[in-house]
């Protein structure tokens, strides 16, 4: 059906044609002539739709609008709900009814939905589209609040992806993450303009409880712009490295190998991925709209003037530094540093923490009355620290375990569990406070005594300033009002979602074969297998043909036996497992670049990777993942990425 199906948008005509039209830009980032209705579709909704209007519409056909729904000012989400699911019923009524054969006497409505589709529709593909109706809400005015929002750091954006070799026009990316709003924050936890996630953020970032880089729209674009080009590296074009932004390197290259590598059109309606829900299907096309809209604001929003960018002082600090100090000296508050160093956490403002040695400060030059290096160091001696404050308690996020935690802060998860009277180390829950070692052992409370407090001394907490209303899921291009609809990480459960979400810059595949078998990563043994299968380990050498005691190579396939796990679960298990590895080294560790290696004469991928590059061999094999590293021959190039150890928070 696909190769005749004629979209029709019920929107004023509108078309991408100009895109083609911009050279360079064409080649880089292709529009297969059977995605250009779902650009087109997404054009509306960035333009035409406001955030109080919705388009029913199919969910893999996107030229086909059944309505454009009103929504009453200040609908709450419930009621917004009520009303997308009064009109899906009408129109899937109506595509049920039609999919009985009925072709004539028809009324208005059935004529107009039968006219969406072509002649030769058959009866099962429109009682497919009756349960595919889906709603999107309008996005036009945060989109034009975006594009004035963007203007502070357009060129900031421009000069670290000229530095890093990254096409310009991805500067349109955050429109549709977060419309440019450094506050916006997913139902998966991904924060700040460009949308990471705590883990792939850590890559590349400081993201702890003191400083939470991802926020801070300038360290976070450069982050982006190296996220990016590792994308491409393996991916080696465009359309699916902004594919994998969103979905996961792992699963983009999934969909490469089973479609093609450049194979868009049929990928983005034909692959079948567990977690390619609409999000990752439509991500690519939302760029394209949101480009084309980005290129040609005045078009699309006649009279817009985006923010001008900040002339601002910057100062790398030297030592470790009390918030209300610094802003004495500076003769602000502490609420106006914030304002313009978002990656700052409410640890220092409470004064729990201190602004940390090596913080780069930024502040507008016309709010200081020096330069911010000659106002520092008119601090005291007694204001400066060559220590940063102990930490006393943790507040559980979403997403932590014990044993990060702990791992974290160098401690055992026993000694948390002793600490916090807790009576299983597997029940913590968002919020709750966790109490370290630093803080000592819980105050015993005496019967019939008065309550107390333990607290620091006062300091009135400053949260950041957020630049605009924190962004909600809804707000994003994945928003809908669809029950059980796909949304950012995927269709299935949220643990395997949250899961799939913390890993997207591992191309490994953790995924089961349709025979029941998996490729062997780097960290994994045959005994973690049978752990995460719930057999002996023996049974697996067993239906492999294995001798006792010979290990698994990584590359090597194993069948798996199923008999007592799902797919599914076996595949959350052994996600999990990688998250926790991955997310404990890079608490320690930040990729600041790669670097290239021309294997010579009697060097070994082992050695070179352990202990010339002191690269972990799971970290080495994700920049070089079609590597085979049991036949590395000289002249072979090598991409290592560069690490900095983490200072102590």
């Amino acid at each position: 059906m696909r190769n005749k199906f004629i979209a029709v948008l019920l929107i004023a005509a509108m078309t991408i044609g100009n895109v083609a039209a911009q050279g360079n830009d064409a080649e880089t980032f292709p529009l297969p002539s059977e995605l250009e209705p779902d650009v087109n579709f997404w054009l509306s909704i960035f333009t035409q739709y406001s955030t109080r209007e919705g388009a029913l519409h199919d969910n893999r056909f996107l030229g086909v609008v059944y309505e454009k729904v009103d929504l009453p000012e200040n609908v709450s989400r419930r009621q917004r709900q009520r009303i997308a699911d009064r009109r899906r019923q009408h129109y899937k009524g109506i595509l049920q009814s039609l999919a009985t054969g009925k072709r004539t006497a028809l009324s208005a409505d059935e004529q107009r939905v039968l006219g969406f589709w072509p002649d030769d529709v058959t009866n099962k593909e429109l009682t497919a589209a009756s349960q595919r109706i889906r709603m999107q809400l309008g996005l036009s005015d945060r989109f034009r609040e975006g594009l004035i929002r963007a203007g502070r750091w357009r060129a900031h954006v421009e000069t670290e992806f000229t530095r890093l070799g990254v096409p310009l026009a991805l500067a349109a990316l955050p429109h549709v993450e977060s419309s440019y709003n450094p506050a916006a924050l997913s139902h998966v936890g991904a924060s700040g303009i460009w949308q990471f996630t705590r883990s792939t953020g850590r890559r590349f970032m400081q993201v702890d409880h003191v400083l939470d880089e991802r926020n801070d729209p300038f360290l976070a674009t450069t982050a982006a712009g190296k996220l990016l080009a590792y994308n491409y590296s393996l991916t080696k074009n465009w359309p699916m490295a902004i594919t994998a932004y969103n979905h996961g390197l792992a699963g983009a290259r999934r969909a490469m190998r089973q479609h093609g590598d450049t194979a868009y059109a049929e990928i983005m309606r034909e692959y079948d991925g567990r977690t390619f829900g609409f999000a990752s299907r439509n991500f690519y096309v939302a760029f394209l709209a949101a480009k084309e809209v980005d290129q040609n604001q005045q078009k699309y929003f006649p009279g817009l003037v985006p923010e001008k960018p900040v002339q601002y002082s910057s100062y790398r600090l030297q030592a470790f530094v009390p918030a209300d100090e610094l802003a004495t000296v500076l003769n602000v508050r502490q609420r106006d540093i914030a304002r313009h160093n978002l990656a700052i956490q409410a640890t220092v403002w409470q004064g729990s923490k201190h602004l940390p040695e090596g913080l780069e400060i930024r502040m507008p030059a016309d709010m200081l009355d020096d330069s911010l290096g000659n106002l520092i160091a008119n601090l005291g001696d007694d204001a400066f620290f060559d220590k940063q404050l102990p930490d006393l308690f943790h507040t559980v996020a979403r997403g932590d375990t014990l044993s990060q935690i702990a791992a974290t802060y160098e401690t055992r998860v026993s000694t948390l569990v002793a600490l916090n009277s807790l009576r299983s180390s597997n029940r913590i829950r968002a919020g709750q406070e966790i109490r370290l070692p630093a803080a000592g052992p819980a105050p015993v409370v005496v019967a019939a005594a008065p309550p107390t407090t333990v607290a620091n001394i006062p300091v009135a907490p400053v949260a950041p300033v957020a630049v605009a209303e924190p962004a909600t899921p809804e707000d994003s291009m994945s928003a809908n009002v669809e029950p059980g609809a796909d949304t950012l990480t995927g269709e299935i459960s949220e643990l395997f979602g949250s899961l799939q979400a913390s890993l997207l810059s591992d191309p490994s595949d953790y995924s089961v074969a349709g025979d029941k078998s998996i490729e062997v990563q780097p960290l994994e043994t045959l005994g973690h297998f049978g752990d995460w299968l719930g057999i002996k380990t023996q049974r697996l050498r067993d239906i492999n043909g294995l001798a006792f005691r010979s290990p698994v190579a990584v590359g090597q396939r194993v069948k798996l036996d199923l008999s007592s796990v799902s797919a599914e679960e076996f595949e959350a298990l052994r996600t999990q497992y990688h998250r926790q590895q991955q997310d404990t080294f890079f608490r320690n560790n930040t990729i600041t670049g790669i670097t290239e290696h021309e294997v010579r004469r009697g060097e070994s991928v082992w050695i070179l990777s352990l202990r010339q590059y002191d690269v972990p061999i799971w970290l080495f094999r994700q920049y070089n993942p079609e590597l085979d590293l049991g036949s590395v021959r000289p002249g072979a190039r090598l991409n290592f990425p560069v690490l900095v150890r983490n200072d102590a928070g």
